[in-house]
């Protein structure tokens, strides 16, 4: 059994075996002699820079056998929650996002990399900020992603607009003209995933709104935008999406939408899609017609596992891999790096596939960058709360004004 087909059998069944069990990760070493190094995940075989890393770190390294706990992605924060509360032993964590940090951070769940943090030239790094508790970092950024706007170049019906500065309101436009035929032919003008974050995060970054504030009339515009959509049939139904478990991808690598906002990890399966998609990036839509372009985004870090069996093995592992080294890596599969100089950027624009128009660099270069959600013990208590009521939202179930209110009633009730 080759190198890449062994790790794949053994990261799914050690992920079952540790997510079930709740257990340690394992031996110390394998039985080559080798300091086993356990990392949690999420879709392993789905997500290339997870293995594009490991086998570069384990070519360098011959004296390490990286065993990869594979979860999957929707199951991936509450799985993890379970494991370490139940005195689990993985070595290193993926932060999937910063809510899960904040959780596990003001848990202490989490080894300190102040030190290691303290090495770094922070002016070369995106989202490092955001792993900044009190000047204690738990751990390290090596991803950096922002929402930006994909398009489908044969389906999108653009009759002249300016994709490098779209509104709100014209990206609705677009996507009304861009809906085409009816039934399991039908091409929807734009396919907007079942996130909270397509209507939340979106409005919070570009109305300056604070989804902590307890406070959240800044997101009724963006609602009534998302509903619109889909009452003209301009996108799925968000129920049929939630209840089918639709992928962004599966609608839109399959010609299925012409217009897609999304983050920029999603680049990284666009080249590798078969058949090829013929897609550009533009910059994420505005709530305003002028203005610096705002989107938002949050970095995809790694820690160490309080618990961890191979905390020093662990620690230099996380920062290789958020370093320069990682961050060449990842540029070369179109994965966005959050260490960057211009060798980085050089490197990630001339993967074969990626879009280098102007549009499509100058929606890599937004203007601001918001957090998706504030680093704060209280973050994952709201993000729960917000989850709920925009399925309520979303659904009909509730009108985007007794939503809201009850947004505000909860959070300051449960949470404030």
């Amino acid at each position: 059994m080759n190198r890449s087909i062994r790790k794949a059998a053994v990261a799914a069944a050690l992920g079952l075996s540790l997510v079930l069990a709740g257990c340690g990760s394992g031996d110390d070493e394998s039985a080559g002699g080798k300091t086993v190094l356990t990392i949690t995940l999420w879709n392993y075989a789905n997500t290339p820079e997870f293995k594009a890393l490991f086998d570069a770190y384990e070519a360098a390294n011959q004296d390490i056998d990286i065993k990869p706990v594979d979860i999957l992605a929707d199951d991936y924060s509450k799985k993890v929650t379970t494991m370490l509360a139940g005195g689990d032993s993985s070595d290193v964590i993926t932060m999937k996002n910063v809510i899960d940090y904040a959780r596990y951070g003001t848990r202490g769940q989490l080894a300190p990399l102040t030190d290691e943090a303290a090495k770094l030239d922070k002016s070369k790094y995106l989202g490092l900020d955001a792993f900044d508790m009190n000047g204690q970092y738990y751990a390290l950024p090596y991803r950096s992603d922002f929402w930006i706007l994909y398009y489908n170049k044969k389906l999108l019906k653009a009759d002249g607009a300016d994709l490098s500065r779209l509104t709100w309101q014209q990206y609705a436009q677009l996507a009304k003209a861009s809906t085409t035929g009816s039934g399991a032919e039908q091409v929807h003008g734009a396919y907007q995933h079942t996130w909270r974050s397509i209507v939340q995060a979106i409005a919070a970054a570009q109305t300056g709104g604070d989804q902590l504030s307890g406070d959240y009339g800044f997101m009724a515009q963006q609602y009534a935008l998302a509903l619109d959509l889909e009452k003209s049939g301009a996108t799925m139904p968000w129920a049929t999406a939630k209840t089918q478990k639709v992928t962004y991808n599966g609608v839109f690598s399959t010609n299925k939408a012409a217009l897609l906002p999304m983050g920029t990890w999603y680049i990284s399966l666009l080249l590798q899609s078969k058949p090829p998609v013929e897609w550009g990036i533009a910059p994420l839509p505005q709530a305003a017609a002028s203005g610096p372009v705002t989107t938002f985004g949050s970095p995809t870090a790694f820690a160490v596992n309080k618990k961890a069996k191979n905390a020093d093995a662990a620690k230099k592992f996380v920062a290789w891999a958020s370093g320069p080294e990682g961050a060449s890596i990842l540029a070369k599969i179109g994965v966005s790096p959050s260490f960057r100089d211009q060798s980085i950027l050089d490197t990630y624009f001339a993967t074969a596939g990626m879009p280098t128009d102007d549009i499509a660099k100058k929606a890599f270069q937004p203007e601001k960058v918001a957090l998706e959600m504030p680093v704060n013990e209280k973050s994952s208590d709201v993000d729960v709360i917000l989850n709920e009521e925009h399925e309520l939202i979303m659904t009909g179930d509730k009108t985007v004004d007794a939503g809201l209110a009850e947004m505000s009633k909860r959070v300051r009730s449960e949470v404030q």
